[in-house]
């Protein structure tokens, strides 16, 4: 038989007979083929009303497994199993992924809303049949809308909406001894046996399971950070590599080869015999031939940062800070400040981020203008943005570097009241451009003069905190008073550190780029004397008394990073409408 799951726990069963009657049909008869066998099917719901076990298996059906030397059937929800006889179709058991067994429901003690509806029908009169008719059909419908609604709840319940659970099941798979295996969003790998019971649990690595592959007597483990790992049936871990640079979505096994599939699209075969003593003598011989592989290509990328205060700048003022600097590089990544402020904005804003939504109408303004400027659509495409109350960032790429750039996520970080805020904060993206992972981060940290431990902690939180959604949207900008702060991570041991929990996701990439306002001041000089200084082009002599030179030079903030050559007067402050004060964005120096 062939056994489907939908949303909200449908089960649906195809029997054989139809679906060989189907395919004995001559080509003249095939317009009946679909009818008899969707016309065949039986839903499973009908045999939970009988078994009492009608209002427990409310869940979306994640994955279905069968276990053909026992005849029987496996359904995973998001954080629940259900085990079916498949020859009888009965359900035998439903349990949670700690292992507890879910008791039936007494249907008995549920009200049997069809003979209600029957009894109410047959008290009608006939000279109000009509009526009542009309009636009947009004409290049906109330009462299935109500119990959609109720259904689609538990849905989202079951799913995490109201409180998202990591432990939740993502992969399943039988190994050839018969136990049953599933993986984690947590990284936790179970072993059950045939009857459902719980035996063993392993974890290796703190990222979500993606997908389980058996092959003989070994368990391939797919990653959401490209990492596959083998596992023999004990559990124990034979060797791990990184397969992918985004998350191993699919394997399958075949001609000697365990195939696996990247969620940006790249696939690759892994001989059967891995990890083994070939592998090691492999990357030794790939490792010291790897310029006959690899080709090597320059990028330019241009990175702009300007607080707005809550304006909007005019065609004139867009096309003189990004038009010319944009012709000649392949990324464009802008980060704002302030777009929108106030204590009703901010307030809103916060809520919205705590249902999963984002952005506002200046935010896409912004975007909307920026994306006229670049040409988006002919020259220019975005390929993510992010915003968090008045912070946004935006990335656009070149249309001809397209098609080898991928894995688009984005993340955010409030600083503000009590970490919850985003008036303070940052927001990131990270994108993978041809073999590499680069990420972008727009910041906005705490002002005032004295407050440089409050902006190295607030780095601080941003740097260790940053968490993208996926298994998962340097430079001459001058003219914007861009201040970028660049770090290459790349790694020799693609294994290194992965396993300790708690690295922060942004080590892991091989480039980051910090813009935006940092608010870090200069020391020991007054206004009147840092204009004079400025009117002399006198920028050394001003960076000497940088707030951020000094807390770098010391290891207090921005470690092992180095900032870009800095060309341009400072930004901040300025005087609003004053001729040759007035031009200046307010932004980091």
């Amino acid at each position: 038989d062939l056994w489907s799951g939908s949303e909200g726990g449908g089960i649906k069963i195809w029997p054989w007979e139809a679906i060989e009657k189907a395919l004995s049909l001559k080509p003249e008869e095939r317009h009946t083929a679909a009818l008899i066998v969707e016309r065949s099917y039986i839903d499973l719901r009908s045999h939970l009303s009988v078994n009492g076990f009608s209002s427990i298996l409310t869940s979306d059906i994640k994955n279905l497994l069968s276990d053909h030397s026992r005849a029987k059937v496996w359904s995973a929800g998001f954080l629940s199993f259900a085990l079916w006889d498949a020859r009888t179709r009965e359900l035998l058991k439903v349990f949670n992924i700690d292992g507890q067994i879910e008791n039936r429901v007494d249907m008995s003690l549920l009200p049997d809303f069809a003979m209600e509806d029957e009894f109410k029908t047959k008290i009608v009169t006939s000279s109000k049949k009509d009526k009542a008719q009309s009636s009947f059909g009004f409290f049906q419908r109330s009462r299935n809308a109500i119990m959609g609604a109720a259904d689609a709840v538990r849905r989202v319940a079951a799913k995490g909406g109201f409180g998202d659970d990591n432990r939740r099941t993502e992969a399943l798979t039988t190994s050839i001894d018969g136990m049953i295996w599933t993986g984690g969003a947590n990284g936790l790998l179970l072993q059950w046996d045939p009857n459902g019971n719980r035996l063993q649990d392993f974890q290796y690595l703190p990222f979500a399971v993606q997908c389980l592959c058996t092959f003989g007597s070994q368990i391939w483990v797919g990653y959401m950070n490209g990492i596959v790992q083998v596992l023999d049936l004990e559990g124990n871990l034979l060797g791990g590599w990184v397969a992918h640079s985004s998350p191993v979505i699919k394997m399958a096994v075949g001609a000697g080869y365990i195939f696996t599939l990247a969620n940006h699209g790249g696939i690759r075969g892994w001989n059967v015999t891995s990890p083994g003593p070939l592998d090691s003598i492999l990357c030794k011989e790939l490792a010291g031939k790897e310029f006959l592989y690899t080709r090597m290509e320059n990028l330019k990328i241009l990175a702009g940062t300007w607080n707005v205060g809550q304006g909007r700048a005019s065609q004139d003022a867009l096309i003189s800070w990004l038009g010319s600097a944009a012709s000649d590089v392949g990324i464009v990544v802008v980060g704002l400040q302030e777009v929108e402020m106030g204590a009703g904005f901010l307030a809103m804003s916060a809520a919205k981020e705590t249902v999963g939504l984002e952005g506002s109408a200046v935010g896409h303004w912004w975007l909307d203008m920026i994306g006229k400027i670049l040409d988006d659509g002919s020259t220019f495409e975005r390929v993510g943005s992010r915003q968090l109350a008045g912070l946004l960032i935006a990335v656009w790429v070149r249309k001809n570097l397209k098609d080898y750039v991928g894995d688009v996520d984005v993340a955010a970080v409030p600083c503000g009241f009590g970490r919850a805020i985003g008036n303070k904060g940052a927001v990131g993206l990270r994108v993978r451009v041809y073999d590499r992972i680069m990420c972008f981060v727009n910041c906005h940290f705490a002002a005032h003069l004295e407050a440089v431990n409050r902006r190295n902690a607030d780095f601080d939180h941003v740097y260790r905190t940053m968490t993208f959604c996926r298994p998962s949207n340097l430079c001459s900008a001058a003219a914007a008073g861009a201040s970028s702060v660049v770090q290459m991570l790349r790694s020799t041991n693609p294994l290194s550190g992965l396993t300790v929990e708690g690295v922060p996701e942004l080590s892991e990439a091989d480039m980051v780029i910090f813009l935006g306002d940092f608010n870090y001041r200069l020391d020991g000089i007054t206004y009147d004397e840092a204009r004079d200084f400025i009117s002399q082009r006198c920028f050394d002599w001003l960076r000497e008394r940088d707030q951020l030179r000094a807390e770098m030079e010391a290891g207090n903030v921005f470690q092992g990073m180095r900032e870009a050559d800095i060309k341009f007067p400072p930004t901040y402050k300025f005087e609003k409408h004053l001729a040759g004060l007035a031009e200046a964005c307010s932004c980091l120096v």
